[in-house]
């Protein structure tokens, strides 16, 4: 095809204007990003100098939340980007509506972990530092991710669970309150002076510092067992020295015990015979 100089100039004419019509819209949309992205991060430094300035504030939902707000500005950014260059807005709406269904199909699990961390950090049933037991594990809780809760069991193994199933599952915190309650089981044996056996063994709690006396120690008899009358003891101590508590007066219990000549029986049996045709010799 011959190409002559009044094709050229159509040509160079029609470019001209397309440029004309472009090159405008595009230094817009270049303006309208750098403004936009500038206010973004304005917006997003605000809000977490606002979450900094909580002393209550989490760090992993402080980083979520920012994220998300983060995603939601861009997103509209990008839509006011599209409109001012001459793409339809019901385009940018139909990628992203059938974008978030595919993602949504693929990630259920994971999503449903994202919507049980999301859970977790609004509400905090507990927090780094906890003794909890839940998903029919106890351990101390390391880290809070978004998906995933990371903890450490009580003989040193990392527990890592899914955060949608722990949030919808009982969770037990045992740091939660300053104060907890030790129980004691002790048997005696049958026979014994119960009131005597109370007085020494409040007597073991009275030395212990760490035992509280609001509420004060209590020591009743709870049943008869099968060679022992048992014992339940209950006494307060602040949460950081159950255990000790628990194991140093047990201990001081069987001392008291061997020292005031109390018995600590164990399990017997009566074996009666029987000789329908008499005794052998």
């Amino acid at each position: 095809m011959d190409i002559n100089a009044e094709t050229l100039q159509t040509i160079y004419d029609q470019g001209v204007e397309l440029l004309w019509r472009i090159v405008p819209n595009l230094l817009y949309a270049i303006i309208i990003y750098l403004v936009g992205a500038f206010i973004i991060k304005k917006i997003l430094g605000a809000f977490q100098e606002v979450l900094d300035k909580r002393k209550d504030a989490d760090k992993s939902l402080s980083h979520f939340l920012s994220s998300i707000i983060s995603a939601i500005l861009y997103i509209l950014l990008f839509l006011t980007i599209g409109y001012q260059l001459g793409i339809p807005l019901t385009s940018f709406v139909a990628i992203i509506g059938a974008a978030g269904l595919a993602i949504g199909l693929a990630l259920q699990g994971s999503l449903a972990n994202f919507a049980g961390g999301v859970l977790i950090l609004l509400f905090k049933p507990f927090k780094v530092g906890d003794v909890i037991e839940g998903k029919g594990h106890l351990g101390v809780v390391e880290t809070i991710d978004i998906l995933y809760t990371k903890m450490k069991s009580f003989d040193n193994k990392d527990i890592i669970i899914p955060n949608g199933g722990l949030a919808n599952s009982d969770i037990i915190n045992m740091s939660n309150k300053p104060t907890r309650r030790a129980e004691f089981s002790v048997g005696v044996a049958y026979g014994t002076d119960l009131k005597k056996v109370r007085e020494i063994i409040l007597g073991v709690f009275e030395k212990d510092e760490r035992i509280h006396q609001d509420p004060a120690p209590v020591v009743f008899f709870s049943s008869f067992g099968e060679s022992s009358l048992d014992l339940s003891i209950r006494v307060w101590t602040d949460a950081a020295n159950l255990w000790p508590v628990y194991f140093d007066n047990m201990e001081a219990m069987k001392e008291a015990f061997e020292a005031n000549d109390i018995e600590i029986p164990f399990p017997q049996r009566d074996i009666i015979h029987h000789y329908p045709e008499g005794k052998p010799a």
